[in-house]
């Protein structure tokens, strides 16, 4: 077994990524072969592979910002949709769409930890109805991830709705690597987040004990892999190039069931306000500055949104933008 094992060790040196290695068949060889030990060797050796993140499609919508508002969330969530163009205009027939909610807390809906599942249900029903083969929804809960999918809700209507829902696994990530330098370099991505040809991001407005308001912007966290602690020093700049990364196709911003104080888990009903509002765009960072409206912030108060204008990412000029209100 030793002898096997240091042959083992050479041949892993040779860095495969971890596509070859699937690729070689060496997984199927080891295990049968070799049994346990190979595979935690394989592990501490496969390299993740680089990815210098999404292409930027540049979808414009027929307006800057689509400000849907209604007692029902699924309708809400169709309206500002439409408001924009259609779903078709962000999702080709026969393309893989990724939805990322908030999926983070073992939270209900009323409790506004996680982003409302009729307004997820509505996105996967747009989005098949545009033709999508397939619609992926996952994210990288705090609390334990059973719990957090079921309580939610997101998981049933994710369910019930034809999308495959699932759990990421960090042996499925790539390396982040950037033209500029960031301190996101090298950081263990989710590789479903970069194989879509749709990404929609929907998260769920709420207070946060550290950035004030959790966003779009921070709601990409979720498709980290490592101490996603460290993401919080310094975490303007991290969730910045972490966005431009990652260029979402579409953000929707959850306001119906808003969370204002002791965010970002929550669990007191009184801590709840109902806003009956979702926001729909292309523009990150415009869609953003407008829910801090909503909550009477000022924009430039939130670190991530500071420093997206001082680099000219996106716009936080909301008198300046094209708003249709539904």
């Amino acid at each position: 077994m030793e002898y096997f094992e240091k042959r083992f060790r050479a041949l892993l040196q040779k860095k495969f990524t971890r596509n070859q290695f699937v690729r070689s068949g060496l997984w199927g060889t080891v295990a049968l072969s070799c049994g346990a030990v190979f595979l935690k060797l394989a592990s501490a050796f496969a390299q993740p592979e680089n990815a210098s993140g999404r292409p930027k499609k540049g979808i414009k919508g027929d307006c800057d910002l689509a400000v849907s508002q209604g007692d029902n969330p699924y309708q809400t969530t169709v309206k500002a949709i439409e408001a924009l163009g259609g779903m078709s205009r962000f999702v080709a027939k026969g393309s893989v769409v990724l939805i990322k909610p908030n999926i983070g807390w073992d939270r209900t809906p009323e409790q506004a930890g996680n982003t409302n599942p009729e307004v997820v249900a509505a996105l996967i029903d747009l989005c098949k109805q545009a033709g999508a083969k397939r619609v992926n929804v996952f994210d990288s809960s705090c609390n334990e991830a059973r719990r957090c999918y079921a309580a939610s809700g997101i998981q049933r209507a994710a369910e019930e709705h034809g999308a495959n829902i699932f759990y990421p696994s960090s042996w499925n990530v790539v390396q982040a690597k950037f033209s500029q330098r960031s301190a996101m370099e090298n950081w263990p991505i989710f590789r479903e987040a970069l194989e879509c040809d749709t990404f929609i991001n929907v998260p769920i407005l709420k207070h946060h004990g550290l950035t004030r308001l959790t966003l779009s912007m921070k709601n990409l966290m979720g498709v980290c892999g490592g101490n996603r602690g460290q993401i919080h020093f310094d975490i303007g700049k991290k969730l910045v190039d972490l966005t431009g990364f990652i260029n979402p196709d579409l953000t929707v911003i959850d306001a119906m069931r808003v969370l204002t104080r002791h965010g970002p888990q929550g669990g007191s009903l009184d801590d709840v306000v109902a806003m009956n509002t979702v926001i729909a765009g292309t523009d990150p960072t415009l869609c953003d500055s407008y829910a801090c409206t909503l909550m009477r912030e000022d924009p430039l108060a939130i670190p991530y949104i500071q420093e997206a204008v001082r680099r000219g990412f996106g716009s936080a000029d909301i008198a300046k933008a094209t708003i249709t209100r539904v």
